[in-house]
């Protein structure tokens, strides 16, 4: 006999609505305001609830900016992956992995670096920030296959490298110097950098 997952509580369903509604309300503000200029006053209002209810769920607007952008990170990284699987060249696969993640973050670009910056120097026990670095771990994981399958490299220097295009990756997304490049712009150069890192 199979079994059926039960269906959510109405305890459950009520607290999931509310997370939808504060992630709904908080990625629409953030969009149009940038987060610098949005209060939790303004999410917890357009979200119709308390601000003492939304802080059950985040507790700053850095936590809110992690709850929407992981999502998005984590599509980004699916869809990277996917690209990257019918790509032969290695460096071509590893930036099939890092544009879409790249386009994503700068979306609203003060956003992607308020994100970059509440990842890096964030609570690593608060679930949002352990949801960002987790992604930022599986992004890693999928560089470092694309190293492993495509080029005579160790599992060890794979995973070393793969690190080290990640800092590449999230250095050049923050730095206040490039803010004004556009993608394609900031993804060149951050492909010369990488070039330098997979070994030939």
């Amino acid at each position: 006999m199979p079994v059926t997952s039960q269906p959510l509580g109405r305890r459950e369903r009520n607290k999931q609505e509310k997370l939808d509604r504060i992630t709904a309300a908080a990625t629409e503000l953030f969009a149009e305001y940038g987060v610098e200029d949005v209060t939790t006053q303004q999410i917890a209002d357009k979200a119709d609830i308390g601000t003492g209810t939304l802080f059950l769920y985040a507790k700053t607007k850095g936590e809110l900016l992690l709850l929407v952008q992981n999502a998005h990170y984590a599509e980004a990284l699916e869809r990277g992956r996917s690209h990257a699987s019918i790509i032969q060249n290695a460096l071509d696969a590893v930036m099939a992995i890092v544009r879409p993640i790249v386009e994503c973050n700068r979306t609203q670009i003060d956003n992607g670096r308020f994100y970059l910056r509440e990842m890096v120097f964030g609570d690593p026990t608060e679930p949002h920030h352990s949801a960002a670095l987790t992604i930022v771990a599986q992004t890693e994981e999928a560089i470092t296959a694309i190293l492993t399958q495509s080029q005579s490299t160790d599992a060890a220097e794979a995973a070393t490298a793969a690190r080290v295009i990640s800092a590449i990756m999230f250095i050049n997304m923050a730095t206040s110097v490039n803010a004004a490049l556009d993608n394609e712009a900031l993804l060149q150069e951050i492909r010369t950098q990488i070039r330098l890192v997979i070994p030939r």
